[in-house]
């Protein structure tokens, strides 16, 4: 059995968003995962609410583990201070490495590369190929439009319960992640303490 410590693989933008709740909700998941004890598996960028979590994990004594493709190097400007950065060849490799060495997976707000790693981690859930926990991190409701949406597609007779019932959706980053580790069976996780009242 390995020793690292429990992952926790977070998607979310390379842009900080418009609002700064988005910057703000980063830094405090980054923070949490530190104060836990818990790694952060992650894109590797530098850039946007990427840089913000994983400067707030490495800042709180969390190893970080980054994966980006070469051709994203610039892009996103890979991290330099990074615990390790593995730099791969295309993005399957990218998204392979990345769940094969998380322990649960949390999407953040972002765009459409971080809707395409969430939604591909819950096909796989759904399908059996994991059974790792998915949590939605919903920052001052940015996701309540997917949600209201999967909610329709249920109702249409796309989406059943059991699909929906994979996901743990929470607005605060301490909750969620505490929501994660029981879904996880952890053993005496401590409980988010910081104030998320803004977010």
């Amino acid at each position: 059995m390995s020793q690292r410590p429990f992952s926790v693989c977070v998607y979310c933008g390379s842009r900080p968003g418009s609002q700064a709740v988005y910057a703000d909700s980063a830094k405090r998941l980054g923070t949490e995962l530190g104060r836990r004890g818990w790694r952060l598996v992650y894109g590797g960028g530098h850039v946007g609410l990427m840089g913000i979590v994983a400067d707030a994990a490495l800042a709180a004594g969390a190893p970080v583990l980054g994966v980006i493709p070469q051709r994203l190097q610039a892009r996103e400007v890979g991290h330099r201070g990074l615990t390790e950065l593995v730099v791969v060849d295309n993005m399957h490799q990218r998204k392979q490495r990345m769940a094969e060495e998380a322990d649960a997976f949390i999407a953040l707000p972002g765009g459409l590369g971080t809707f395409e790693e969430l939604f591909e981690v819950w096909t796989w859930h759904h399908l059996g190929y994991h059974s790792k926990p998915i949590g939605l991190l919903n920052v001052a409701g940015f996701y309540q439009p997917l949600l209201d949406f999967m909610a329709a597609a249920h109702n249409q007779g796309f989406i059943d319960a059991s699909q929906q019932q994979a996901l743990t959706v929470d607005d605060t980053p301490g909750r969620l992640l505490d929501r994660i580790a029981a879904r996880a069976g952890l053993p005496g996780q401590p409980s988010g303490t910081e104030d998320y009242s803004a977010i």
